[in-house]
């Protein structure tokens, strides 16, 4: 009896693990082509895929998608550009601007913007933006600098998410490669 209940708790333990790793999905056949050659095609196209000795991938030099792949420092670079950049670190995730003032030679404010990137998703707690004023005074060269809470800064962070969330729109409707074809649909495909 003890073998009994031995087997049938380990089996029930098995049906337990391959039940809770996930390996059924229900999936939309609408959405997947149910013929093996098509629905590789089309992940391919999408990007979900790889493909082994691509002949027109590796044309020319490296394809390098650094920074150039994260939409919220794309939209940030791109909406602090009229200012120059003091510390630019992607692998730290911060922008930090030199110090600026409105063009006014006489003007003896300035400000600093910091971005922080706290996550690789388009998401509003995922940066945080921080403005710092310095102000000097022009008799000695004492000058003071203090961080500005004020509306500016949530001002900045929503145009860099409003430019993010357009460029990932972008980005997502540029993914389908139409110049793909599966192997042995080509005329010169003759090769591996």
């Amino acid at each position: 009896m003890t073998k009994f209940f031995k087997s049938s708790i380990i089996f029930f333990l098995i049906i337990l693990f391959f039940n809770s790793c996930g390996i059924y999905r229900p999936v939309d056949t609408r959405k997947v082509p149910i013929n093996a050659n098509e629905r590789t095609k089309k992940n391919i196209q999408q990007g979900k895929g790889f493909t082994l000795f691509d002949s027109q991938k590796n044309k020319g030099s490296g394809n390098f998608e650094f920074a150039s792949s994260n939409p919220m420092w794309r939209a940030s670079i791109k909406l602090l550009d009229f200012t120059p950049f003091s510390n630019v670190d992607y692998a730290g995730g911060i922008i930090i601007t030199d110090w600026f003032n409105n063009d006014d030679a006489n003007s003896n404010e300035s400000i600093k913007i910091t971005v922080k990137f706290l996550s690789n998703e388009v998401r509003a707690d995922g940066i945080n933006v921080l403005i710092y004023k310095k102000i000097c005074n022009t008799n000695s060269n004492n000058c003071t600098v203090s961080k500005i809470d004020s509306d500016l800064s949530n001002e900045i962070k929503l145009a860099i998410l409003k430019e993010a969330a357009i460029i990932k729109e972008f980005e997502d409707s540029q993914i389908v490669r139409p110049d793909f074809q599966m192997p042995g649909e080509g005329t010169d495909n003759n090769q591996l």
